[in-house]
């Protein structure tokens, strides 16, 4: 169903009033609410415990249901067209009455730590004179009263579960849903944290419809039918590698599915998971079908009865708000400073496991999920819905203003001039969707790992998982400023390439993010740009003459490795073959690639001392074979992976071709144009000389693997090789 048709149009108002109508509804219920108080010996609503965020609005309601009572009821004797305050009595005696003698039953359910969906428990409930009491105080959260005023005076003395059965069946008569948007409203009081363990209680409840949330659990699964795996796990968690079964070197399966699946005499590995990551299992862009475990695979689904039209009827029409009040949650503390981020993204911790464990339930609840967090229409209700004049629409108001500024401030790539009209290189983000903010605020709050895993969870939906793919390429090029300024890098590096290793390894979908958003370019240029940041003048030879810039190895993004993320990426797309080959074919991509491999090039001047004992050695060193090895080796082993017969050669041929060309510059830059050294270069020199590294492996691969005369691919210019030859020696005799 379109879910635009599951939104209320009242938008999100807390000081709605009642027509007159309403009103005098209300009134008469009051008055029989009163005479019902009336006939009690206690008054039970001392005894109750309420949770702690509307603990003095009830003792307002408590002290005036105790007036209207001994008043003999006169408050509410008159009907809609009373004055101010008859209307207010009216209103707090009739919400006390929900909280008098009607009691809770289970004491002190309303305030209970939070459960999970599989942990609930209920006992029938028996009516006795319109007054519904458990027979037991245990009975659970399916007895337990509305702890809060939804403004609906049907629901004052109804349990939970039947305010859920209530709310079930006005949702599948379909919009408009007057009594579940007032439950909403009240449920997302902007005065209400986020984590509030009462509000996260009646959701599970709502949603379940009637039933208890064990009970619509079990249901809801049994209609589930996924051929994907995917589970999702955290740094630090045990999973496995087959690269008997694996397509992508990435390929990562879970515990559980490794030991349903056969791995008998495979190339396989058990390994600490330090990024996070999740299980590929049934996913045939990733895996091969063979290594699929007994649960997984699209020959493992079976025929299920088809599902209820009314099932997931009160989440289609809630899911819009509960995602958009997870949006408000960011949107409100966006302008916290960055050492206060953790502390937002913990405080909504509670409510994003709860919509994990909404995904949890299987393709069916996924689907909700997924359909409301990319439909365009969902999303321009919210941002285009003007705020009115109520506490809640001035807060709706004030956190819109918050996104936009929030959205105008976050650093924009400088990409050349010729790549400025990039869609993923624009200066302006623009979001349609729920889930392009969601992806928004993983960014600027250093990708918190709830909302890392509640992004996640929903892979195996493939319309979400291209959406979210396109959405991550959009934001790519801001990854730099992030990790730049991030206080824990080192883990805000992992966090990243928990969610990209995800998309990237699905061959078809990198392959396509390459031809629509030009994600190879992206990446070059991102990489280019941290790394130009950071150059300084080269000292191999004659410093007054070497006009070569090359990578600070002491500077932090080296030292906390920040190119990491971009680095693992690119060579993680390089890994699939069609990939690689676009690479090779665009001479705009290899020419960018080269320039970055110069900044590499003589990097970290060693320069060995003869006057004195150096006590400490730099540290810089480990930095810079680090980055050569991963962002230059890496990706060189990756593109040779492809080239195994003459099928390429020339694009072999093209790649040495460039080499040549960039040794050449190389060569001009530093001044070094005579094969000799004199004594005090010999004191001197570098260990990191990726271009030579690139002609050599890449002259092997041609020379052994695809036919090509050794003759066809050594330089032209004789003088040229006794050049290249001086630095790689130097190394070996330093």
């Amino acid at each position: 169903m379109d879910e635009d048709d599951n939104i209320s149009n009242s938008d999100i108002i807390i000081d709605d009033e009642d027509d007159d109508d309403q009103q005098h509804q209300d009134n008469r219920r009051q008055q029989q609410s009163t005479e019902r108080d009336r006939n009690h010996d206690d008054d039970e609503s001392s005894d109750v415990e309420l949770p702690t965020a509307y603990e003095l609005q009830f003792q307002l309601a408590n002290v005036a249901s105790r007036s209207a009572i001994s008043a003999g009821g006169s408050t509410s004797s008159s009907g809609g067209s009373g004055s101010a305050a008859t209307d207010a009595s009216s209103r707090t005696s009739r919400n006390a009455a929900g909280t008098g003698t009607g009691g809770l039953s289970g004491r002190g359910a309303g305030n209970s730590p939070f459960h999970d969906w599989d942990s609930q428990s209920t006992t029938p409930r028996s009516s006795q004179t319109n007054v519904e009491e458990t027979s037991d105080a245990s009975a659970g959260n399916s007895g337990a009263k509305p702890s809060f005023f939804f403004g609906t005076s049907s629901f004052i003395l109804r349990s939970r579960k039947e305010v859920a059965a209530l709310i079930n069946r006005e949702c599948c008569r379909g919009s408009p849903t007057p009594d579940l948007d007032s439950i909403m409203d009240t449920l997302f009081n902007p005065g209400t944290p986020i984590d509030n363990p009462d509000n996260i209680e009646w959701i599970r409840w709502l949603i379940a419809g009637g039933r208890t949330p064990k009970e619509f659990v079990k249901i809801v699964r049994s209609y589930d039918n996924h051929a994907k795996c995917g589970l999702v796990w955290v740094p630090h968690v045990v999973a496995y590698r087959c690269r008997t079964c694996g397509i992508s070197p990435c390929m990562s399966i879970c515990r559980d599915c490794f030991k349903k699946g056969n791995h008998t005499n495979h190339d396989f590995n058990m390994f600490l998971s330090q990024a996070g990551g999740a299980c590929d299992c049934g996913d045939t862009s990733v895996m091969k079908a063979e290594g699929f475990c007994s649960d997984h695979g699209i020959n493992n689904r079976v025929n299920r009865d088809p599902v209820p039209n009314n099932l997931l009827a009160v989440a289609e029409a809630i899911m819009p708000k509960l995602l958009f009040r997870l949006l408000q949650h960011f949107r409100e503390h966006s302008d916290a400073s960055l050492q206060a981020h953790t502390v937002t993204s913990y405080s909504c911790e509670a409510f994003a496991n709860m919509l994990i464990d909404l995904n949890n339930m299987g393709e069916i609840m996924r689907k909700v999920m997924t359909r409301t967090l990319i439909n365009a229409d969902v999303y321009s209700y919210f941002m285009e819905t003007p705020c009115q004049d109520t506490r809640n629409g001035r807060f709706l108001k004030a956190n819109r203003e918050k996104y936009e500024d929030a959205v105008n401030r976050f650093p924009n790539p400088e990409p050349p001039d010729e790549y400025r009209d990039l869609p993923a290189l624009g200066n302006k983000l623009v979001h349609t969707t729920l889930l392009e903010e969601f992806i928004f605020w993983t960014f600027k709050f250093e990708f918190p790992q709830t909302l890392v895993c509640f992004l996640l969870n929903m892979l195996p939906d493939q319309d979400y998982k291209e959406h979210l793919t396109r959405t991550f390429v959009m934001h790519y090029s801001r990854i730099p400023s992030v990790l730049e300024m991030s206080r824990d890098p080192d883990t805000l590096s992992n966090r990243v390439v928990h969610m990209s290793v995800q998309l990237f390894s699905n061959e078809s979908l990198a392959l396509k993010m390459v031809n629509e958003l030009s994600l190879l370019h992206v990446m070059i240029i991102s990489l280019k740009l941290m790394m130009s940041k950071i150059l300084i003048q080269n000292t191999l030879h004659d410093p007054a003459k070497n006009f070569h810039f090359v990578i600070d190895c002491t500077r932090q993004v080296m030292k906390d490795h920040c190119y990491w993320p971009l680095v693992s990426d690119f060579n993680n797309v390089l890994s699939h073959e069609s990939v690689a080959l676009v690479f090779l074919r665009d001479d705009n991509l290899i020419d960018m690639w080269f320039q970055f491999l110069q900044m590499l090039q003589g990097m970290n001047v060693n320069v060995r001392e003869t006057a004195s004992h150096v006590e400490f050695e730099p540290n810089s060193y480990y930095a810079a074979f680090s980055c050569e090895l991963e962002a230059s080796a890496y990706p060189m082993w990756s593109i040779i992976s492809h080239l195994q017969d003459g099928t390429h050669a020339h694009l072999a041929k093209k790649i040495i071709n460039y080499c040549v060309t960039t040794l050449h510059e190389w060569l001009d830059s530093i001044y070094f144009r005579e094969p000799k050294l004199s004594l005090e270069e010999m004191m001197q020199a570098s260990f990191h000389f990726p271009l030579h590294r690139y002609l050599a492996a890449f002259v092997c691969q041609a020379v052994t693997k695809m036919g090509i005369s050794l003759s066809e691919v050594l330089p032209s210019r004789p003088d040229i090789l006794p050049l290249l030859m001086i630095h790689p020696l130097r190394v070996q005799n330093f």
